[in-house]
């Protein structure tokens, strides 16, 4: 649901970069932003290419209606 806060391959922080990722994306490719922000790793890369969010579709199940 949320965005990871450790890789799940290799347990590297990464939670608190997801947000400058975002920003970088709409104005560059993943793979510039993915090298600004230091994240050299593969299996931390594949952890930003291929987050979905999906909060606003579960929470359309939630029983507190």
């Amino acid at each position: 649901m949320e965005f990871p806060i450790r890789c799940f391959t290799c347990g590297k922080v990464i939670g608190h970069l997801y947000e400058e990722f975002e920003k970088c994306c709409l104005e560059e490719e993943p793979k510039e932003c993915l090298d600004k922000l230091g994240i050299k790793r593969y299996c931390c890369r594949r952890m930003f290419i291929t987050y979905v969010n999906l909060v606003d579709e579960v929470m359309g199940y939630s029983p507190m209606k």
